[in-house]
């Protein structure tokens, strides 16, 4: 681990009557644009685009464009995948705003795959049922997503941008109010008051040993949140992509769904799909069943393959640039061989509890993207609905922390965030990838929860060890199986969907929500969502 600033002495005071925005993927980015023409800081751990998920997206942005296509049908499809616990308004919000939120990424510069006539080529993905995922290249979405907007930033001039830097400490007033952060840049502590903090730091996937997101994206932002007492919903919720390509590499490069959307077969060693033995719906079942199966046929010596030989071909290298690069690059050449592939984590649909416009419930702080909880994922993310999250709810977090009253109350003087030590965070991805996984019981559950406490006994409270406890103590809470939370100890899903929620920093019980309402034009074995949902 890099050395850090000391655990006293900040070096400078700076003053921002503007919006702060930590992290610098799409969200964070389509806050800051949105945010103007006030000034806007936005904190990157690296260059912009090379420290964030979003560049790393590869299927694509899913939004309702097609002529049998409706945002109403999007929020149905999102509603459905997400297993009792999507609010239905939020669905409705996003899958509205969608079109308007790409069209705006087409006007900076997201080179789509169009046809001949211009319009946007649209693919099928797991769980929808429409093709409506739009595409750049096959799967280079999320990087040229990124190249777009990262050009706008810097033509904006009411942007500042500070790489090499990172959020130590969120700073609070004697009433809570959040009024900045304390900023690490260069080994120096600089603490910057600012008229509301954006939160887009990003998921969990680095603290789980396999992944397929940046190392970097481990969760502080979450854990930064819970001590400054923000409420944190469903941090159990962790997604895990069925197909990682098994190549012994951390993190793991990744095979896109839209492989599988384009007619690729999971297959064990010998060559038998092995899908059709788990789920009607194959390889296009959603992701929790996909995952559970894969992970199914590995512990039990199957092996597991994705075979992209018909499906794909010899056009793989025009198709999917992405993954032929990964593939070849670790001499296989998915053209005539199957690639191995394994459940990794993917995304986090738990975060920090907001409303329609990123709001939390701590008064100054905003959050936005794959550390938030918009209400829109619920258990189990629907397929490439991340990048048109971070994009509508970045922009509507952008343009309400600008709007947010200015305080003049000056912050409270508080020390950073203690930090993990290398050795530690590499025993605690192991335990997570272990025991809070793709399957999870009570006993390995307790068995990482102690470690965790261990941990922050010897080192201090890390915002890393924060969120572990955040997703560990939900998972034990939670005594049923839902979307990507499965329970070999508890496998049925509870009758009816409930949320966990905390201000503690652990969860220990799922909250009691009321009554849910009655089920309605859902799949069979779902749960209706749950009422609070409904009419929040």
């Amino acid at each position: 681990m890099a050395a850090t600033a000391s655990s006293s002495d900040v070096s400078e005071t700076r003053a921002l009557d503007g919006v702060l925005v930590l992290g610098a993927g799409l969200a964070g980015l389509s806050a800051a644009l949105a945010a103007g023409p006030g000034p806007v800081w936005v904190i990157s751990a690296g260059p912009l685009g090379t420290a964030c998920s979003s560049a790393w997206a590869q299927g694509g942005v899913a939004v309702a464009l097609g002529p049998d296509d409706s945002p109403a049908l999007h929020a149905r499809d999102t509603v459905a995948a997400g297993a009792g616990l999507v609010m239905p308004d939020r669905a409705a919000l996003l899958t509205a705003e969608g079109p308007a939120a790409v069209a705006e990424l087409i006007d900076l510069g997201a080179p789509f795959d169009t046809d001949s006539d211009g319009r946007l080529v649209q693919s099928l993905e797991a769980a929808h049922s429409r093709a409506r995922v739009a595409r750049v290249k096959g799967d280079q979405a999320g990087q040229a997503i990124m190249q777009a907007v990262i050009a706008a930033v810097a033509a904006a001039p009411h942007i500042t941008v500070w790489s090499g830097a990172r959020a130590r400490r969120l700073l609070q007033d004697r009433t809570g109010r959040v009024r900045g952060a304390l900023i690490e840049r260069d080994g120096q502590l600089i603490s910057v008051t600012a008229r509301a903090v954006v939160l887009a730091t990003g998921g969990v996937g680095g603290l789980f040993a396999e992944t397929t997101t940046p190392a970097a994206v481990r969760g502080e932002g979450l854990g930064l949140a819970a001590q400054a007492g923000a409420v944190i919903a469903d941090a159990e919720f962790v997604q895990f992509h069925p197909t990682a390509m098994d190549f012994g590499v951390d993190p793991a490069p990744l095979a896109t769904e839209a492989l599988r959307g384009e007619g690729a077969r999971l297959v064990d060693r010998n060559g038998r799909p092995f899908m059709p033995d788990h789920d009607p719906r194959g390889e296009l079942a959603p992701r929790d069943v996909v995952a559970r199966a894969i992970h199914r046929q590995r512990r039990t010596g199957g092996g597991a393959f994705l075979d992209c030989r018909e499906a794909v071909g010899e056009h793989f290298p025009e198709a999917f640039p992405g993954v032929f690069a990964a593939c070849m690059a670790h001499g296989l050449d998915p053209r005539i061989t199957p690639i191995p592939v394994a459940p990794a984590a993917h995304y986090h649909m738990g975060g920090v509890e907001t409303d329609a416009d990123g709001a939390t419930s701590v008064p100054g702080l905003y959050a936005a993207g794959e550390c938030a909880s918009t209400g829109v994922h619920g258990a189990n993310r629907l397929a490439s609905n991340s990048l048109l999250e971070a994009a509508v709810f970045g922009r509507r977090a952008g343009r309400a922390a600008a709007a947010f009253e200015a305080s003049a109350t000056p912050p409270v003087a508080a020390q950073p965030a203690p930090d993990l030590p290398d050795a530690a965070l590499h025993d605690l991805r192991r335990s997570l990838s272990r025991e809070a996984g793709v399957e999870r019981s009570a006993e390995g559950l307790s068995r990482v929860l102690a470690q965790i406490d261990d941990l922050a006994r010897t080192f201090g409270e890390a915002p890393t060890l924060t969120a572990a406890r955040l997703i560990v103590s939900g998972a034990l809470a939670r005594r049923e199986s839902r979307g990507a939370h499965f329970r070999t100890d508890h496998p049925a899903p509870a009758t009816t969907a409930k949320h966990t929620r905390t201000r503690s920093g652990s969860v220990d019980r799922v909250e009691a929500c009321p009554s849910a309402a009655p089920a309605t034009d859902l799949p069979p074995g779902e749960s209706p969502p749950c009422s609070a949902c409904l009419t929040s």
